[in-house]
């Protein structure tokens, strides 16, 4: 049998309990299905007194990551602390200049600073692994890396924040507004310390970028994905895209185009029969597209103890039996870099404008659309109890993004239009 495969991990919070549960509970069959032990020679955390409900009893202690990555007795380095810069990203690049394999779940690190961090893996003849820090428990990373190499990829599109995903729902189950359904989901732990990761859209994005990357042979490019969280979506939208037939998902699309990247995590209208449609609470889905598979749906716990551990093993396994793939499929050195692109495909939107309750307020903004060359579909004003205004809600038929932002434009120049317009894309998967 091979030598140990020996691994340091930093950061105890929950996905670094999940991983040493799965080590400590699964030792005969990760033995069984690598031809060698994995063992785990010391960790790193904030506090040593605090009960993590797993004994660490037989592994070494280090207060610093760094100290952590760079020890004689560590083979892989697993990052599960977090956080762009400071010691996560000092203790990856000691572990990687010292030619350690590194496994992390840190997307956030990965946006910012993939290129140059799978530069130096290669350089130092090292792996770097990052399946945990995309979609949770789901396969997605390895799907493209690994099962869809032979594809050329056409489109990657999913739902990828959980908590986004849940608010959403509990909207529409529990006819909660977004503060209620917010303060409910941050009541259960289901927030980042700084909310607008999730519901900004920030959390997800770094996601699409990641996978846009291994996609498309582009160098991760995350200050060109199209943002937009989902705090501007309320009670009334949900219940109309029912009536509609559709469901509201923060939904990330990324294509590769003659004109260059397109990139984009916004809240947009699904159809409520299709898989993105019909998925609830905290689950994920990512739809892969392929000139050769055509169209693969992937669905599972986007987040989580047990799912995101267990993406984490699949890396740790992989490196155990020898199994090494470049960071984003290909050489760092062969990824190109993204050349931003908005998207120019037509599609339905749905908008929602606050009118004052004057003659003639409909028409002005009718001709401000019959200008951008845009068709109104369905048009619908609801019940309201101001007086002075009334919200209307207009579906389009297809129209050209740039169409549709020339329209908004004029609508929100009316002086009969209240506060700023909601455009929500119709998108069909």
């Amino acid at each position: 049998m091979s030598e140990p495969l020996r691994l340091g991990i930093a950061g105890l919070g929950t996905v670094g309990v999940g991983v040493v549960k799965i080590i400590r509970q699964k030792t005969a069959l990760l033995t069984a299905r690598t031809g060698r032990d994995v063992t785990i020679s010391a960790v790193c955390a904030r506090s040593r007194s605090k009960d993590r409900g797993v004994a660490l009893t037989g592994y070494a202690w280090e207060d610093d990551p760094v100290r952590l990555a760079t020890r004689d007795d560590v083979d892989v380095f697993v990052e599960l602390m977090g956080g762009e810069d400071g010691p996560a990203k000092a203790a990856t690049e000691a572990a990687l200049n010292a030619g350690k394999d590194v496994i992390t779940a840190n997307k956030a690190l990965l946006a910012h600073h993939g290129q140059a961090l799978a530069e130096l893996a290669e350089a130092n003849g090292a792996a770097l692994r990052f399946e945990a820090a995309v979609a949770g428990g789901i396969p997605v990373v390895k799907a493209l890396t690994e099962g869809l190499a032979g594809n050329d990829v056409t489109r990657v599109m999913g739902v990828m924040n959980g908590t986004c995903n849940y608010i959403l729902t509990r909207m529409e189950d529990a006819g909660l507004t977004y503060d209620e359904a917010f303060a409910e989901a941050d009541g259960l732990g289901y927030l980042e310390a700084d909310p607008n990761l999730d519901v900004g859209g920030i959390d997800a994005g770094h996601k699409l970028a990641l996978l846009a990357s291994i996609a498309f042979g582009t160098q991760v490019a995350f200050d060109a994905v199209d943002l937009q969280g989902i705090g501007s979506v309320t009670i009334e939208d949900i219940r109309t895209a029912a009536d509609l037939g559709y469901k509201i998902k923060l939904l990330g699309v990324c294509q590769l185009t003659g004109r260059g990247l397109e990139q984009r995590m916004t809240p947009c209208l699904v159809p409520a029969i299709s898989p993105l449609g019909q998925l609830t609470g905290g689950t994920n889905m990512v739809v892969l597209e392929g000139d050769h598979v055509g169209q693969i749906v992937l669905r599972g716990a986007g987040a989580g103890e047990g799912p995101t551990a267990s993406a984490v093993m699949s890396d740790v396994i992989d490196l155990a039996r020898g199994t090494r793939v470049s960071t984003f499929g290909v050489p760092a050195a062969s990824l190109v870099p993204a050349k931003p692109a908005k998207s120019v495909t037509p599609a339905a939107y749905y908008l929602r404008l606050q009118l004052l309750d004057k003659p003639g307020a409909l028409a002005k903004v009718a001709q401000v659309l019959g200008e951008a060359a845009i068709s109104i579909d369905r048009m619908r004003q609801t019940a309201h109890d101001d007086a002075a205004t009334a919200p209307v809600l207009i579906v389009t038929h297809r129209a050209a993004p740039a169409d549709l932002e020339q329209a908004l434009t004029g609508i929100a120049q009316l002086d009969v239009v209240e506060g700023t317009p909601v455009a929500l894309r119709i998108e069909q998967p």
